[in-house]
């Protein structure tokens, strides 16, 4: 398979040109994605603009870095003049009036954006079935999920509708459906990429990172948006590192921790022997497997689940239907209330003026009323039972017993992966504890859905990196993918092993 760098190559010595490669991308799109519904937007026509200008600089010898890459976008990252609807009715006619930071950074560097990718609403979700563009279909097998909640950028490549692609990772959103379809998914460190722009679900978990056909491109994309940003005081200002070098430091020993916690109950027995099959293949190839312990991770689902919908709850608060998004029928909501005052009238007819005024007081006013109507028209069921989540547990006489308490539990697990690395580069671990799963399975039963994440969402309540890998195909014939973590700002170590295991499949 050819990356990246291999085709900037043809493209500066004229083997291919950047339109021909656009116009490939297009008509395969055209062709996959009404079944697969993984793109929610292109413009053919922008996307064929953009090749012929960023062809001419390949010309001129004037083109920058990425020039030649094509890529997908997640429809929860602001782009100037696009739609940035987070998948939500609340937000379905909202135009980004600025470009994010990874944006930005993208067009300096002459990629070209050719879409925008289907989500889970406002990236909650671990299917990409909860949106308002409708279910994005395994490209793999149309029965079943992507993943999510950046399945449709995850789809986007699996499919070949582009090189790479963008999503957001929160508890796993980019490592779990790269595994589902079939693609590697890289997971930064929290704060090595900006988030300005990023549409926040979680503000302390939220990470943009790449989707990519192999591991050199993960690299490459992850080189040009990693950095620090004025725009976001939480980015770092560690300087970036050479990535793409990294994967050439192959003959270096790696040390692999293998904890116990993510290879026993619930893990499909057929994904458990492909990774430890190749975990000994690795081995033959000057990686030193370590058994540590991360014992704090039984409490990880539910950690995860009181922080994230906690600051999700605060985070969609600005989402009324006032300044901006859906806003519901005040003409309707004015009816609703005079007719709620003339029924009380009429109850209380012949009441004194007092007992009148005092029934009057308890109805909702007209701002009120607009606000939850707004809401509950514009939100989503997942998105409203996460609000619902998140206020109880930051509610008077619960934030100690869940929320504080919850607080305390991450950072136990982060000093658990602190300790397992003082003895081991990564850790290895399943992206997921099946492959896919078929389209509807689990929609009523949030619990199954959100145990998806088990072995995902450790590394954003540690704030550490995380890649998963294509490992194999199951015998149902759906994709398996192996996850590899590092230490908060070794994305390189999580690459080189990536490319390991990669190298074994090639």
């Amino acid at each position: 398979m050819e990356n990246l760098l291999a085709v900037k190559e043809q493209l500066i010595s004229g083997k291919v040109t950047l339109v021909d490669i656009t116009d490939g991308y297009l008509n395969t799109i055209n062709s996959r994605n009404p079944e697969i519904n993984a793109f929610v937007h292109v413009d053919e026509n922008g996307a064929r603009q953009q090749a012929v200008s960023i062809q001419k600089k390949i010309e001129d010898g004037t083109a920058g870095s990425l020039a030649g890459t094509v890529i997908g976008v997640k429809q929860v990252i602001c782009e100037k003049g696009i739609k940035t609807t987070c998948a939500s009715r609340i937000l379905q006619n909202f135009e980004s009036v600025y470009d994010a930071t990874v944006i930005r950074k993208l067009k300096s560097a002459d990629a070209l954006l050719i879409g925008r990718t289907n989500m889970d609403e406002f990236a909650m979700g671990s299917s990409t079935e909860n949106s308002v563009h409708g279910a994005t279909k395994n490209p793999v097998n149309s029965d079943y999920v992507t993943g999510g909640s950046s399945g449709g950028s995850a789809a986007v490549v699996a499919a070949d509708m582009c090189d790479v692609s963008l999503g957001s990772d929160t508890g796993g959103s980019i490592r779990q459906p790269a595994s589902y379809c079939g693609v590697v998914g890289l997971k930064p460190t929290y704060s090595r990429v900006s988030r300005y722009g990023l549409v926040a679900y979680a503000s302390s978990f939220d990470c943009i990172g790449p989707f990519s056909k192999n591991v050199t491109d993960a690299a490459l994309l992850l080189k040009h948006i990693a950095g620090h940003d004025p725009m976001d005081n939480s980015s770092s200002d560690k300087p970036v590192e050479d990535y793409i070098s990294a994967l050439d430091r192959y003959s270096e020993t790696l040390k692999v921790g293998v904890p116990e916690e993510y290879f026993g109950d619930g893990l499909d027995s057929e994904i458990r022997l492909m990774i430890e099959d190749q975990l000994k293949s690795l081995e033959k190839e000057n990686v030193k497997l370590v058994p540590v312990k991360l014992p704090h991770m039984k409490y990880g689902i539910a950690t995860y689940y009181i922080l994230a919908t906690a600051e999700a709850s605060s985070n969609l608060a600005r989402f009324d239907g006032i300044r901006y998004g859906h806003r519901a029928d005040h003409k309707k909501v004015e009816e609703e209330l005079a007719n709620e005052r003339a029924a009380i009238k009429n109850t209380l007819k012949g009441k004194s003026v007092a007992e009148i005024e005092k029934a009057m007081s308890s109805i909702d006013s007209q701002l009120i009323r607009l606000y939850k109507k707004s809401r509950t028209e514009g939100f989503g069921t997942e998105v409203k039972r996460r609000i619902l989540l998140g206020t109880y547990v930051l509610s008077a006489g619960y934030y100690d017993a869940y929320y504080a308490k919850a607080q305390k539990v991450r950072r136990l697990i982060k000093n658990d992966f602190e300790e397992a690395f003082k003895s081991v580069d990564v850790i290895v671990s399943p992206t997921a504890p099946t492959t896919a799963f078929k389209l509807g399975e689990n929609m009523n039963d949030p619990l199954q859905m959100y145990l998806n994440d088990v072995y995902t969402i450790s590394a954003n309540l540690a704030g550490i990196c995380g890649i998963s890998v294509p490992a194999g195909t199951h015998s149902n014939g759906l994709p398996v993918g192996i996850q590899f973590m590092g230490n908060a700002f070794k994305e390189t170590d999580v690459l080189r092993a990536a490319k390991r295991i990669e190298n074994l499949h090639s």
